[in-house]
């Protein structure tokens, strides 16, 4: 059994799960949605008011923090979470997905990733052992191993390269890792092929890991493909270990993925989506910036205790996009991140009660969703989709 993680309950007719993860700076409660903090900075969005909305665990980015102010700076100034003033616990992601998403800018073979930075087009040369050493300089609660992420729809041939080479990173960047308090986390690949997808997962998981990350999805494919890998998996990923579904950040998908096991999410989609004023709320997304909304005294959501909610109308927030305020963009930021951690709450209760499926179909009927897509996504995949 893990030491990190205990299961608490189950629910009945799924494969739903309520459970804590014990890192150094503190236990997380899952399933649990984590805010992506990709610069050390959750934008819009200060540390106290995360805490508010009580955001357990944010995200920093491997990549990014390396480029600037580099992973040097950030040791010297106490690590990451004095860095950034955030108590709580974080992980930061390695890396990987950039060398997806900056494709166009960057070399693979099996030592590593060459790659021009995007701020200045210097030249960089990214080695599992170089994120070990920038995620432990960083002082991160829980590292993620360093992998490629194969476009879902990618040829089989370079699917089988990927998972394959993400493998012997994995078994790299663990025999480089030093850092005793610090969890780390592999990461499944293999597109949206069943079969790529079992080899990867018991490639990764006969490494000990102390969770596995389940990546490569949320970048393109449709959402019945999503969950189609995630039954695949789960059956094949340790059920004493957390299991993270990396990049997803829909009301529909998180409790898709809950339903199928998955403990941990992330996703910058919530803050994205605030900052081009969409808004989250129990009856589906409302486009604030319309002017159905000028006149409204309601809060976004009846019943929400955030900031947003409590304090200021609909219309006052309208306003405020109305008027291109920046203070418009950090109300609604607040409001989408308390909507899903509230979201979270609310299912790790139904796990507890064993009402999960029951409180799933009350949720998506209300929320306006009758089933996954089978349709991708036809926009351009971006590290900011992420």
């Amino acid at each position: 059994m893990s030491d990190v993680f205990r299961l608490l309950s189950r629910a009945s007719g799924c494969a739903a799960r309520r459970g804590e993860l014990h890192t150094a700076h503190g236990t997380i409660s899952t399933p649990v949605f984590m805010p992506v903090g990709t610069h050390a900075n959750v934008k819009g969005v200060l540390p106290d008011r995360l805490k508010q909305i009580q955001a357990q665990v944010i995200l920093g980015n491997t990549f990014h923090l390396y480029l600037k102010p580099s992973h040097q700076v950030i040791e010297q100034m106490g690590g990451l979470h004095r860095f950034m003033n955030w108590d709580r616990s974080i992980l930061t992601d390695s890396g990987g997905f950039q060398v997806f998403s900056l494709s166009r800018m960057n070399r693979i073979d099996d030592q590593g990733v060459e790659f021009r930075s995007p701020i200045d087009g210097s030249k960089h040369f990214f080695t599992p052992e170089l994120t070990v050493e920038i995620q432990q300089a960083l002082g991160s609660d829980i590292a993620m191993v360093f992998d490629e992420c194969a476009p879902p729809h990618a040829e089989d041939a370079y699917i089988q390269q990927s998972i394959e080479r993400t493998f012997r990173w994995a078994a790299r960047f663990q025999a480089a890792h030093t850092r005793q308090e610090q969890l780390v986390f592999g990461i499944v690949q293999g597109g949206i092929s069943p079969l790529h997808r079992k080899n990867s997962a018991r490639q990764i998981t006969s490494l000990d890991f102390d969770g596995y990350g389940i990546g490569g999805l949320s970048v393109g494919e449709s959402e019945h493909d999503t969950l189609q890998m995630l039954e695949v998996l789960h059956p094949l990923l340790p059920s004493d270990r957390p299991r993270y579904l990396m990049g997803v950040g829909s009301p529909q998908l998180l409790l898709w993925g809950i339903e199928r096991g998955v403990d941990m999410f992330d996703c910058v989609l919530p803050t994205r989506s605030a900052r081009h004023a969409t808004l989250y709320t129990s009856e589906g997304k409302i486009r604030i910036r319309s002017s159905r909304y000028r006149l409204s005294s309601e809060p976004i959501e009846e019943g929400c205790d955030c900031l947003a909610c409590r304090q200021f109308s609909r219309g006052y927030v309208q306003h405020l996009f109305a008027r291109g305020e920046i203070t418009g963009m950090i109300l609604a930021s607040i409001h989408n991140l308390r909507f899903l951690t509230r979201l979270m709450e609310q299912a790790r209760k139904s796990i507890e009660e064993d009402t999960f499926l029951s409180f799933r179909d009350r949720f998506l009927e209300k929320f306006g969703v009758h089933g996954p897509s089978q349709k991708g996504k036809k926009e351009q995949i971006t590290e900011e989709y992420r």
